[in-house]
């Protein structure tokens, strides 16, 4: 009698294993200098010098934030001031852009643009232009170690007066050949209005510097459209409120505008209440080039790949659509040309690598 045979399905309808998001080649664009630090360095550095560490960034990291009321913006600020307190010797920045460096690595980013306040930091390093200084050349020094390249994006603070601001801007224009690739606008859109900020914004354009301000996180299709008219936004940090306007998201997608969403972020901040709430397919959908980015790992919890991960696992992206994302990364940012077509060819084979 013959044994009976077991049914064995064919590979031909089996399902395709995804591909490993940390090897798809791209572009980090969203990305601050003391949130990018690892937890690990913040707490040996606050050990090393004495400083207290709050409960939210040790036994409760990541902390548990909600930054749509000043109160909780407030507290989400204080935590950034701690970690920045850590960071009190030249080797502290160079040691830090040296990791975030190889954590971009590790992650399929061939290219980082590194957003820092030197104003943050003058005080500690000799002022703004010898702080400006030792973050391009750490931003060397990790280039060279860990073959990432590196762009600097000087930002001003939207809680600071505008002539602080355009201080900022002429600082940032004398780098323009060594390193500095954007001038940006950070902080509570809620306390700066973009108009107030034209006059640095245009001494940043008129040299060549993107323009990359925050806008649409915290408030909504108002900022945006002061982004886009006022300051001539070549990117803009978050937008996702851009879908409460489906002209002014039009507009956006017509004129190539990137917007730099940070799933994790807005979720963290309040921004949205849960990953699905972020609205990555409706923006894709609607034409938007997206530049993912996850803005203050240290606060926030994770890293540039898990963004992916998100796109992929919530708002169901496909491998193709991934790649999309990748490419929009590069296409938006300020790496040399060489770097571009580099990464947006092994993009391609990403997309033809059969996963292991």
């Amino acid at each position: 009698m013959e044994a009976p045979t077991t049914s064995v399905a064919s590979p031909l309808f089996e399902t395709p294993r995804p591909r490993p998001v940390a090897t798809l080649p791209k572009a980090h664009l969203h990305l601050h200098f003391t949130g990018s630090m690892r937890h690990s360095t913040l707490v040996e550095l606050a050990d090393r010098y004495g400083v207290h560490l709050p409960d939210a960034l040790v036994e409760d990291w990541p902390p548990r934030l909600h930054a749509t009321d000043e109160r909780g913006w407030f507290r989400f600020q204080r935590l950034y001031d701690i970690a920045r307190s850590v960071l009190q010797s030249p080797d502290d920045l160079r040691r830090l852009l040296r990791e975030t460096a190889e954590d971009e690595a590790a992650e399929g980013s061939g290219w980082l643009e590194i957003q820092v306040d030197p104003s943050g930091y003058a005080a500690r390093f000799g002022g703004l232009t010898p702080t400006v200084e030792l973050v391009l050349s750490a931003a060397r020094e990790a280039e060279q170690a860990t073959g990432v390249g590196i762009g600097v994006v000087i930002a001003a603070n939207r809680t600071r007066h505008p002539l602080d601001a355009k201080t900022l801007a002429r600082l940032a224009t004398r780098y323009v050949d060594q390193g500095v690739v954007g001038f940006g606008l950070s902080n509570d859109e809620r306390r700066g209005r973009a108009y107030d900020f034209d006059g640095a914004f245009r001494i940043a354009k008129r040299a060549g510097l993107l323009s990359v301000p925050h806008g649409g996180e915290l408030l909504g299709p108002t900022s945006i459209r002061e982004c886009l008219d006022t300051l001539e936004a070549d990117r803009i940090g978050h937008g996702v409120r851009a879908v409460e306007d489906p002209r002014l998201l039009s507009r956006i997608a017509d004129r190539g505008v990137a917007l730099e969403v940070c799933p994790s972020s807005n979720v963290s901040l309040g921004v949205a209440s849960t990953p699905s709430d972020v609205p990555l397919r409706t923006l894709y959908e609607a034409g938007a080039h997206l530049a993912l980015g996850a803005d203050d790992p240290l606060l926030f919890g994770s890293r540039l790949a898990r963004q992916y991960e998100l796109a992929r696992e919530v708002h169901h992206f496909t491998d193709h659509e991934l790649a999309d994302l990748a490419r929009h990364s590069i296409q938006a940012s300020a790496a040399p040309t060489s770097l571009r077509t580099r990464l947006l060819t092994q993009i391609d084979t990403w997309l033809t690598t059969t996963p292991a």
